[in-house]
């Protein structure tokens, strides 16, 4: 029988990255990197999506980033929005972000949580679960930063006293 992770916070795989040297307090912020925003810099080369994405502090995403992002550019492919070289490409700029990433899974708990009503809906499933991951890992509202570029994710996380880049 498997075990219920219900209640329980959700296991995140650290990145791996060298060691840096101790950093103020500010620049040491903990980033929650959403789907939205990588493929905004990844497919769209949104400037101010990179350097969301590039800023200093812990960067944190869900593996269902690495999943929506990876299957993104594999739809943009078969469309034809990008060349067979420029998806390979993308795919392996993906896996160099999860490198960077700590990796958090996606948990009963967060499962659970998305169940529930958020403050500002209609909220989209996939997108209730980066929420629901964000919450579940525990942080102050105050010391983590959403990185989006959707309205929705936007909305809900400002509403549950996050800051929001």
């Amino acid at each position: 029988m498997a075990k219920s992770s219900v209640g329980k916070r959700p296991a995140v795989r650290r990145a791996r990255r060298p060691a840096t040297p101790a950093v103020a307090p500010a620049a040491a912020a903990i980033r929650y990197i959403e789907s939205s925003a990588l493929l905004a810099a990844l497919l769209e080369g949104d400037a101010a999506a990179l350097a969301a994405l590039r800023a200093g502090g812990r960067r944190i995403t869900s593996v269902l980033t690495v999943a929506e992002a990876t299957r993104a550019v594999i739809r943009a492919r078969a469309m034809g929005r990008m060349t067979a070289p420029q998806e390979q490409a993308a795919i392996r700029a993906i896996q160099a972000f999860a490198r960077r990433c700590d990796l958090v899974e996606v948990t009963d708990a967060v499962l659970g949580r998305v169940g529930r009503p958020f403050p500002v809906e209609p909220v989209r499933t996939l997108d209730a679960v980066h929420l629901a991951t964000a919450e579940a890992l525990g942080e102050p509202p105050q010391l983590l930063t959403i990185v989006t570029q959707d309205h929705r994710v936007r909305d809900n996380a400002r509403a549950l006293g996050y800051i929001v880049d």
